[in-house]
């Protein structure tokens, strides 16, 4: 049996055998959602704007937005009618994966295992990556303010990656969404703080866009998309969110959680990111506090705030590399040595991360790699895959849903080959300069 509508709902309702220990409430689980999110990908939403051009970036903004809400949609909706079939309460994202090629057509089923195996592994690789632009970014900004305030200690940014080591192996010790909401709400308020202040910076002056470029190099537009796709995707958090929720039924509709959060998520980019290239224009760096006057205290502020802030948002992140690692090892280890294993991993989770970090410590580069590559297979590809697999005896009128998903996968493939070739090109160049 392939999709929902085969199966009555009323035969198994998923969301009445859900026993979640700390369930979420659906301002948390937006909290969430909304974090999981914006974050680095907001603050680079300006130099995705010199990219492309002012107008470019507006529209692509708006379509990259409305494509990453409904590939969240079509994930969320193909779990639940996997878990109406399967009978479980729940499934994970790549669960999902798994159970839409088991429930698919014959053709399909003997693919279910690496379905999910390549899932997993999309999963690790992009959560990894996000947790390493967080301590770039973080360390980033650390340091841009010691050295303006303490210049007798110049260290280089890779020292601020171990210095912050200690605090986010401590932080990522916390176990629970329910815990880490508090925190992720948090992090939100000190990230509206954050975007005031740049809004503030921005308007300080007058905001000319006459020598702005509406319409940027096209060669530019594969870096633009892998970091709005950065930004607009915290496709790897929904389904934990979703299965903790007290009320699920309200992930989905009108309105519902997925719609609040990604209209909050494109106003705030797509704002930040028009008016920041209206007053910095080419001259952005990977995150527009990095590009806010060092003199001020309002900046310096700012840069306070999105360091606690991302600080803040870390654990979240990290909360899927570790439900991945859980998940493989939990039944193997003895229950009286859960909670000593539980915190070597999450430590030594936390020291890859920062040592990848300190490997390569490009933010702006790191960020659209993530993007293009990691993103665009985990929150475009696969979404559009395992909704026609697990839909293919009835993909409504004219195939539709086929059409539609081939147009999705497509747009990712062509966002994961470009994105990927012009950040490693950059990248050569960028090496290339230094060594000379």
């Amino acid at each position: 049996m392939n999709g929902v509508e085969k199966v009555p709902e009323e035969i198994y309702n998923p969301f009445q055998h859900r026993k979640v220990e700390k369930p979420n409430s659906d301002i948390r689980s937006t909290a969430n959602l909304i974090k999981a999110s914006l974050g680095s990908g907001l603050l680079a939403g300006p130099l995705a704007f010199a990219n492309a051009g002012w107008g470019v970036g507006i529209i692509g903004t708006i379509i990259i937005g409305i494509i990453c809400g409904h590939c969240i949609h079509i994930l969320v909706k193909t779990s639940r009618g996997c878990c109406i079939i399967e009978k479980k309460p729940s499934l994970g994202y790549a669960e999902t994966c798994k159970s839409a090629f088991q429930n698919g057509p014959k053709q399909f089923r003997r693919y279910a295992n690496v379905a999910s195996v390549f899932a997993e592994f999309s999963l690790l690789s992009t959560y990894v990556g996000v947790c390493c632009i967080y301590t770039v970014l973080i360390s980033d900004s650390v340091k841009q303010l010691v050295d303006r305030y303490f210049p007798y200690s110049i260290m280089p940014v890779e020292y601020y990656c171990l210095i912050i080591l200690v605090p986010l192996c401590i932080l990522c010790q916390i176990k629970y969404l329910k815990w880490l909401a508090v925190f992720s709400i948090l992090a939100n308020v000190l990230l509206v703080a954050t975007y005031l202040v740049c809004l503030y910076y921005i308007f300080k002056d007058s905001v000319t866009f006459a020598d702005k470029k509406a319409i940027g190099n096209p060669a530019r537009y594969p870096a633009f998309i892998s970091t709005v796709i950065f930004a607009m995707e915290g496709i790897g958090v929904v389904m934990p969110v979703e299965n903790e929720m007290k009320k699920p039924k309200n992930f989905l509709g009108c309105p519902s959680v997925l719609v609040v959060a990604m209209t909050v998520i494109v106003f705030l980019y797509s704002t930040l990111g028009l008016f920041g290239y209206f007053k910095y224009g080419d001259v952005l760096r990977g995150s527009i506090t990095l590009n806010l006057p060092i003199d001020d205290w309002p900046a310096v502020c700012a840069k306070i705030f999105i360091v606690l802030s991302i600080f803040f948002t870390y654990p979240l992140q990290f909360f899927v590399v570790i439900d991945i690692f859980t998940k493989y090892t939990a039944p193997y280890v003895k229950e009286k040595y859960g909670l000593t294993i539980q915190t070597i991993a999450r430590t030594v989770g936390v020291c890859c991360c920062v040592g990848i970090g300190i490997a390569l410590p490009l933010l702006e580069q790191i960020i659209n790699i993530v993007g293009a590559f990691f993103y665009s297979i985990l929150g475009l590809i696969i979404p559009g895959i395992i909704e026609t697999v697990f839909r293919w005896d009835n993909l409504g009128k004219y195939n539709w849903i086929l059409w539609k998903n081939a147009f999705i996968v497509t747009f990712g493939l062509g966002s994961l080959i470009s994105g990927c070739t012009v950040t490693i090109m950059d990248i050569i160049e960028i090496l290339h300069s230094k060594t000379e």
